[in-house]
């Protein structure tokens, strides 16, 4: 690999890192207001459509927090992998 390549490896583990932090810290934001348990009857309707609205936002946002995740660590792999394979080569 050229040296120009390093700074863009690290561009591209930064932009992957910085939207995995975001999409946590948006799911943090959703789950804030959800109840663990609530007691629901007729007068709780309105509680139980705002849950519903949560956990539906939660789960359609977890795909994307998934390979969000996935790819991070892919990611730092591949740069661990880089530094191990450039310390290899300058010991030979």
């Amino acid at each position: 690999m050229t040296p120009n390549v390093v700074p863009v490896m690290w561009i591209v583990w930064a932009i992957f890192a910085l939207v995995t932090a975001l999409l946590y810290a948006y799911r943090s934001s959703l789950t804030r207001d959800e109840e663990g348990q609530i007691f629901l009857d007729d007068a709780f309707a309105h509680e139980k459509a705002v849950q519903t609205q949560i956990v539906s936002k939660v789960t359609k946002l977890q795909p994307a927090l998934r390979a969000s995740l996935i790819l991070t660590v892919l990611m730092t792999i591949a740069v661990l992998a880089y530094y191990a394979w450039d310390a290899g080569k300058s010991l030979l």
